[in-house]
């Protein structure tokens, strides 16, 4: 794929690498894309042919769904953003969950959008991207910034004695945060498999917190992780 940047009247397209499973749905965002002439479109229904896909070089714009027959858009976002920061990317899911939202921006994700919340016109937020806003679903956007608040009246984490986490509990909540499963932590770190459950235990007492979307979230508040 060769790599343009956003049409600026010199006549470059801006490439866009869709990766959805669903066929209607890529179908639909796909020519919704190719009809202006301003966007040079691929796409690619998995993991693996967007892997392909990426060999010939990373798109201007990223739009990929996190649920693929053959892994997790989770890591193509990875992968592209440890090697550039200057693709735009855009997370198009079904999935509103505390983890999956927060992981994906945590990886790099640009902007997010429910597929329930799909915008009337894909080009039009494609265009917002490259101008450096951040797309996001309304109610995701409402989700943001409860989490960052906090409720009226009730202290945040971040503002208590929590006790400080240990070398190896941060770097089992730096697996959590890239959303690896317990067994892919416990094989990085080289420990038991049995024990990566009491140490999340540990870190959720710790933090004050319940599910790993919200430990993640309070440790980058609490600068125990940064990305």
């Amino acid at each position: 794929m060769v790599s343009a940047h956003a049409a600026d009247g010199t006549g470059t397209l801006i490439s866009v690498l869709v990766i959805e499973d669903d066929a209607p749905t890529r179908w639909r965002i796909v020519d919704a894309l190719s009809r202006g002439g301003e966007f040079d479109v691929a796409e690619a229904a998995t993991v693996a042919e967007a892997r392909q896909r990426l060999g010939a070089g990373d798109p201007d714009v990223l739009l990929t769904d996190l649920q693929l027959p053959d892994g997790n858009g989770m890591e193509l976002i990875r992968d592209i953003r440890q090697r550039n920061q200057t693709t735009e990317i855009m997370v198009i899911s079904i999935l509103g969950d505390e983890q999956s939202v927060i992981s994906a921006i945590l990886l790099g994700a640009n902007g997010y959008l429910l597929k329930d919340a799909f915008p009337a016109d894909i080009a039009d937020t494609v265009r917002d991207l490259m101008r450096g806003h951040s797309p996001i679903s309304a109610s995701i956007a409402r989700f943001i910034v409860r989490r960052t608040q906090g409720k009226p009246g009730q202290a945040r984490p971040s503002d208590l004695n929590t006790a400080k986490l240990t070398p190896r509990e941060i770097d089992i909540l730096w697996g959590i945060a890239k959303g690896f499963s317990y067994a892919d932590i416990a094989d990085h770190l080289g420990i038991s498999r049995q024990t990566v459950p009491g140490y999340i235990k540990t870190i959720y007492r710790k933090l004050e917190v319940n599910t790993r979307g919200e430990a993640v979230f309070e440790a980058l508040q609490q600068g125990l992780i940064r990305f």
